[in-house]
């Protein structure tokens, strides 16, 4: 996945949302992936799709460099979060699920929109089975800096 986001860096404006928009849709329509590789990317497609809707609505004079640093945060933030799952599945549970916890509350702290449409926002954050639990108002660009710096707590 690193080459994939290095891959990025010389894209066009909203070409890096359409890029990783189209990852997960591949993704999510392969019939070779897991059921879990399909929720991940299910979530990508959703939120992304979230994004640029509510942009369009509450945003509509936002560069379109700004949906990028958005889609690609969101990329990398769920990379991190699976990255330190797998990394980190050797330890207690009590560990992991307080890793867990972690990206979902910093993903809820950081809203981009401030949509009041709490149904739609907390649709992931709800399901107590999901693997991927986070808001889809969320400032990603934000979320990872914040999630960044408090794993260095972690360590």
């Amino acid at each position: 996945m690193v080459l994939a986001v290095a891959g990025f860096s010389n894209m066009q404006a909203q070409e890096i949302y359409t890029e990783v928009m189209n990852m997960a849709k591949e993704r999510v329509n392969d019939p070779a992936a897991s059921d879990i590789v399909k929720e991940i990317n299910q979530f990508k497609v959703n939120a992304l799709t979230y994004m640029a809707l509510t942009m369009r609505e509450k945003m509509p004079d936002a560069p379109a460099d700004v949906l990028d640093a958005e889609a690609l945060a969101l990329y990398k933030y769920v990379d991190l979060y699976m990255s330190t799952i797998v990394k980190n599945s050797d330890q207690p549970a009590a560990y992991q699920t307080k890793l867990i916890k972690l990206f979902i509350e910093v993903s809820l702290a950081t809203p981009l929109f401030n949509d009041a449409d709490k149904e739609t926002v907390y649709a992931y954050t709800e399901k107590e089975d999901a693997f991927i639990r986070f808001s889809l108002d969320t400032n990603w660009v934000e979320a990872m800096k914040t999630v960044e710096e408090k794993l260095k707590d972690y360590k």
